[in-house]
């Protein structure tokens, strides 16, 4: 029976099939909200439609059940949700805490250079906060979150700080290391972070397991979770797959569709990423049973 206390989720996006980076998640998100005895939902994030490849997100739940992993409740998907995104938004701009940005991502980038920053591949430029104070004539383009006035108003901590199951103590100063962030795109499309935060709150996520890659959003997310009046969540952060060239496995980094003619095979593997013994099992689902009672051992049920 579905424990009450305890809701997770894995939330692929559709721009293309499953691959071993995305199956270690799906599995530590899965492993996880079963040995909580808890619900385990699936919630497909296509708000990036120019980047949804056409029936990646069937064959993504397809995959998923021939490795033994299917959603408690209907799968979700969050271009049918867009009404949720522009209430969270109408919230603040009626509190005043977001404001329209008319700053092309080239301007930004100059500003932050001219500022004597390094803008590396790896490093995103932080805003500096032109349209704080009004669009000086130009478009607006997208909206952002005026992160400085939430910490303000709501007398929060400057520094962010949370609890990583995997990780550890973890801490971040959003306004200064981030910057005010976008929640609506200039192309018109929810920013992942806005999406993420009023799915999470509307589906009643209490814990969220997802790869060390989307870590570094998390004080954003918390920050924003704050400025919604909406409940934070518990975090633990998975190890990644990584290529060749030692970055994340990614579908740009050449990763290759998982090839499920064998799942137990492939769950093998993710098994050993999570830190987990192969199963001697010729079950998949003799092997992921064995797979949670390991995991209740290794992970604190924080």
């Amino acid at each position: 029976m579905l424990g009450a206390r305890y809701v997770g989720r894995f939330a692929p996006s559709p721009t293309g099939h499953l691959h071993a980076g995305s199956l270690v998640a799906a599995l530590a998100s899965w492993l996880d909200a079963r040995a909580h005895q808890g619900q385990w939902l699936v919630r497909i994030e296509d708000v990036d439609t120019p980047r949804c490849v056409a029936g990646a997100d069937q064959h993504i739940l397809q995959q998923l059940l021939a490795c033994g992993m299917q959603s408690d409740s209907a799968p979700t998907w969050q271009s049918q949700r867009t009404h949720l995104y522009e209430a969270a938004l109408a919230q603040l701009i009626d509190k005043g805490w977001v404001y329209p940005c008319g700053c092309s991502r080239k301007e930004i980038e100059d500003a932050y250079v001219s500022q004597g920053h390094d803008l590396t591949r790896h490093t995103a430029a932080i805003y500096p906060g032109t349209c704080r104070d009004g669009l000086h004539g130009k478009p607006a383009r997208a909206w952002r979150l005026h992160v400085q006035a939430v910490i303000d108003a709501l007398q929060l901590p400057q520094k962010v700080e949370w609890h990583d199951r995997r990780m550890g103590h973890q801490q971040q100063d959003v306004a200064k290391e981030v910057g005010d962030f976008v929640l609506k795109r200039a192309d018109g499309l929810w920013a992942y972070q806005l999406a993420v935060v009023v799915d999470d709150a509307d589906q009643g996520v209490t814990h969220i397991v997802r790869g060390e890659d989307l870590h570094d959003n998390t004080a954003r997310q918390i920050v924003l979770q704050k400025a919604l009046g909406l409940p934070t969540p518990t975090y633990l952060h998975a190890p990644l797959v990584l290529g060749e060239n030692h970055e994340k496995l990614s579908k740009q980094n050449g990763a290759q569709a998982l090839d499920l003619q064998d799942p137990l095979t492939e769950l093998n593997k993710a098994a050993r990423v999570l830190g987990l013994a192969s199963s001697k099992s010729s079950s998949v689902v003799d092997a992921l049973h064995g797979w949670v009672q390991a995991w209740s051992s290794q992970y604190s049920f924080q």
